[in-house]
């Protein structure tokens, strides 16, 4: 295998939250995948604004921004026993998960960001959306078996996305300092 060392690492999730200074913060909230997503998806977005004038054959297309991007993939929990390792029930494991990605943090008036951790995948963002569909029941209606979707959209502190913008415009760099008694010629 190039660069991997064999080993199976499972996808894990950890709860983080953002410090005033911007700096990420892992917290102790953590779940981790009984089994793998079979695949996932990464998806990058550049939003343009489109003008068209009268009488233009074609629009302007102009750089509006970088859209967040995106991570997306389907878990299954387990709680048949078949897994191995998997004897936690599919409510329990359910719950844990939304602790760590979707439970409203009151101290920090919002929920989790979310770090995801897989192979080369690290990834920081916030749930998007979170379906649920069970699919094995027991005879009492207790679902054995889950499948979760799941999307996260990116996150970014403020600093850290002013560091990766490099933003080098004359309009940002420059500064000009008024004193007391300086006019507009000036």
């Amino acid at each position: 295998m190039p660069g991997g060392t064999g080993e199976l690492k499972k996808l894990t999730i950890t709860a983080c939250t953002v410090q005033t200074n911007g700096d990420i913060q892992e917290g102790s909230d953590t779940f981790q995948a009984m089994l793998n997503p079979s695949s996932y998806s990464h998806q990058h977005t550049i939003s343009y604004d489109k003008k068209v004038g009268f009488g233009k054959a074609a629009p302007t297309v102009r750089f509006s921004g970088i859209d967040e991007e995106l991570v997306s993939f389907d878990l299954v929990l387990d709680g048949t026993g078949v897994v191995e390792g998997a004897s936690t029930a599919v409510a329990s494991q359910i719950s844990q998960l939304k602790a760590v990605v979707y439970t409203y943090d009151g101290g920090n008036h919002e929920p989790n960001i979310a770090k995801l951790t897989w192979g080369t995948l690290l990834f920081y963002g916030r749930l998007k959306t979170m379906s649920v569909e069970y699919t094995v029941f027991e005879p009492g209606g207790d679902p054995l078996r889950a499948k979760v979707k799941m999307s996260f959209a990116g996150f970014m502190s403020d600093r850290e996305e002013s560091l990766r913008a490099k933003r080098a415009s004359p309009d940002l760099s420059h500064v000009v300092v008024v004193r007391e008694g300086d006019t507009l010629p000036l």
